[in-house]
């Protein structure tokens, strides 16, 4: 099946909004399996609007569009369906039952009669509620069988909507049962990854095997077309031993929605371990992804932002005999920074990291996206040099992932025996 993905309003093209919802929806259809060639931005115009859409039509299985469902004038997208489906708009009772409801918890003052519109929908088409919002919506059947499926604009509707309802019913239309599993990667770069499995690429019939380059990760998506979930599952396991048989220690998980940070997170609670990090040039991103993990409090102690270098000598008893001989941007600091954050906080674990992020502050010796990474793990200290390349938010990115997945090799392969 093909899928295609119309993302209408006038402020996408202005650059108002970023157009998270076409990222979401293509990773998602290719998850179910589904071909996409192409991707729209259309504004609210109904002349432009219908002419993308009998586009999509022409040359598509399924076509999904996002945004142009609300009350107001320029919300034109259930309207040019009808009229290109040439199908009537009626009223939806349940939804207009669900709006009178949605505004009686809220002041009659608020309510416009523009908002009825939005009990409008396409004729014999399949309705679906909004639970997080007002406009429903709307999954269409063309006369040949294609379906036009309308979802809201805000991601925060348009996704529970799009994952409980439209991922069963696009699993429905095949009539098979698409069943995958990500392996999340994570030290090796996009081009070794696949250099290392071409073999399997080249020879896949199904399962496949789709990468997706991340920042500082990759990830491997096996999918399997099958008649039930089991025969999927039997399809995909030994794809997956194979893959972790080849990548070893680089993989962190190969649950969809685990991340790095969660994976740092259960190896520290599992080997009951406390955690601190000392950061320069992150400025708290990197104790930020670990208390973004849910638990997190039970192994993280403290995280030093120490910026300058007074912070590094008062905080983390950096010596300043270090910083004048070698520098804040060095191996020795990022040592003594990453022991002396476990020590001030008595805990067993600890990273730092210290670089140049840029765009300025390089030199020939130290250029910009010179990065050290330190870790402590039971009275031991490693650290890594790193080199990132892109801008200053980039190299702050690469370094926090980097240095997470630097403690979690390096608890790994300290307690190899227990694993």
């Amino acid at each position: 099946m093909t899928v295609e993905l119309i993302s209408v309003g006038t402020e996408i093209l202005l650059g108002n909004i970023v157009n998270t919802n076409a990222s979401y929806l293509a990773e998602k259809c290719a998850g179910l399996g589904m071909s996409s060639y192409y991707q729209i931005s259309v504004g609210d115009n109904e002349e432009r609007l219908s002419e993308v859409l009998r586009t999509a039509l022409s040359r598509s299985d399924v076509v999904i569009l996002t945004g142009g469902l609300g009350p107001t004038e320029d919300d034109l997208t259930k309207e040019v369906t009808a009229k290109v489906l040439n199908r009537r708009l009626v009223e939806d009772e349940n939804t207009k039952r669900r709006l009178e409801e949605y505004f009686n918890d809220r002041d009659k003052k608020d309510i416009t009669e523009n908002n009825w519109k939005q009990t409008f929908v396409i004729e014999d088409c399949l309705v679906l509620d909004n639970s997080n919002g007002t406009a429903p919506g709307i999954i269409s059947k063309t006369e040949e069988g294609k379906s036009v499926i309308l979802l809201p604009g805000p991601p925060g509707e348009m996704i529970p909507m799009f994952e409980g309802a439209v991922i069963p019913y696009l699993k429905g239309l095949s009539g098979n049962v698409l069943y995958s599993r990500m392996v999340k990667i994570c030290g090796i770069g996009e081009s070794k990854a696949e250099t290392m499995i071409k073999d399997l690429i080249d020879s896949q019939t199904n399962p496949t095997i789709a990468p997706y380059a991340k920042n500082g990760e990759v990830h491997l998506r096996v999918t399997a077309l099958s008649a039930t979930e089991e025969e999927g599952k039997s399809l995909t396991a030994p794809v997956v031993a194979e893959l972790k048989k080849r990548f070893g220690i680089h993989i962190y998980t190969t649950e969809e929605k685990t991340t790095i940070e969660e994976a740092l997170v259960e190896l520290l609670t599992k080997y009951k371990l406390t955690l601190s990090t000392a950061e320069s040039c992150s400025g708290g991103l990197l104790a930020g992804r670990i208390v973004n993990v849910s638990g997190a409090s039970a192994v993280f102690e403290e995280g030093f932002i120490t910026y300058s270098n007074n912070a590094k000598m008062k905080y983390l008893k950096v010596s300043e005999e270090t910083l004048n001989n070698f520098g804040a941007v060095s191996k020795e600091t990022a040592e003594e920074m990453a022991k002396g954050a476990a020590k001030a906080s008595g805990s067993q674990a600890a990273l730092s990291v210290t670089g140049i992020a840029g765009p300025e502050g390089g030199t020939d010796k130290k250029p910009v996206g010179l990065v050290y990474i330190g870790c402590f793990l039971n009275g031991r200290t490693e650290v890594r040099e790193c080199h990132f390349k892109g801008n200053r938010q980039k190299v702050r990115e690469y370094t926090v992932i980097n240095a997470l997945d630097f403690l979690r090799t390096m608890i790994l392969n300290t307690y190899k025996e227990e694993v």
